[in-house]
């Protein structure tokens, strides 16, 4: 299967990055944001094939606190997230805090997963931290142990290992849709114990990076906003 097959097949809605990050700035300008009253914070995979959509969230809401790590997992943590809240604008004494987090995975012009084109290479792997970490699993070498020359890879691999049944191995896309939920999870965790609903709103934008041979896409997955303690999904505003 080529690329457009393979898309198709795996991913049932898709948005270029660009209409991605316009759509949900759109979406949440429903609710009170802006980039005049509102800080995003950005937490994707450190790959520079990850940066475009960087760039297209620091062009439409202005700079932007970074979150990133290996993979997109979020491991910066309740300080990171405080000190983006205190770099906050503030309107009528409110708060407005907009995360976007995800996972990625490329498909080349052949429709094989995982692999991308870059400038000098032609067969290249995103994302190289999960398919690092998906070739421990199947060659049944996991080491666990924190490497604190790759601190990084070390604790990407022990939290996304809670989150596999024993003995299972997952292709790259399973384990990709795996780290997005779990970025999701700990993030949301994350949030709920620093962020003051009564004083401060905020969304949050997931979903998978999409890299394909000619546009980067992004597959949405729970995007939503919390207004006055109140949460509103933005998901269905992406369509319109």
């Amino acid at each position: 299967m080529e690329f457009e097959e393979i898309l198709n097949k795996h991913f049932d809605k898709l948005l270029t990055e660009v209409d991605f990050v316009k759509k949900t700035y759109k979406a949440l300008t429903k609710f009170g944001f802006s980039d005049d009253n509102s800080i995003a914070a950005i937490c994707v995979c450190r790959d520079e094939i990850s940066q475009p959509l960087r760039s297209i969230i620091k062009h439409v809401w202005g700079e932007a606190f970074n979150l990133s790590s290996l993979g997109g997992m979020f491991f910066a943590g309740k300080t990171a997230l405080k000190a983006a809240m205190h770099h906050s604008p503030k309107e009528d004494g409110k708060e407005r805090y907009v995360y976007y987090a995800m996972s990625h995975i490329a498909i080349d012009e052949e429709g094989r997963l995982g692999f991308c084109s870059r400038k000098g290479i032609k067969d290249s792997r995103a994302c190289g931290a999960l398919c690092g970490f998906l070739g421990e699993l199947q060659e049944k070498k996991i080491d666990v142990s924190i490497d604190d020359e790759d601190a990084e890879q070390s604790h990407l691999k022990m939290r996304l290992l809670k989150e596999i049944p024993y003995g299972h191995v997952p292709d790259l896309l399973e384990l990709t849709r795996i780290a997005q939920k779990v970025i999701l999870s700990d993030i949301e965790k994350a949030i709920k114990s620093v962020v003051d609903t009564k004083k401060s709103d905020y969304a949050l934008i997931t979903g998978i990076q999409v890299h394909g041979p000619d546009n980067n896409y992004v597959w949405p997955a729970r995007c939503y906003a919390v207004i006055d303690e109140l949460v509103y999904e933005l998901t269905q505003h992406l369509w319109e």
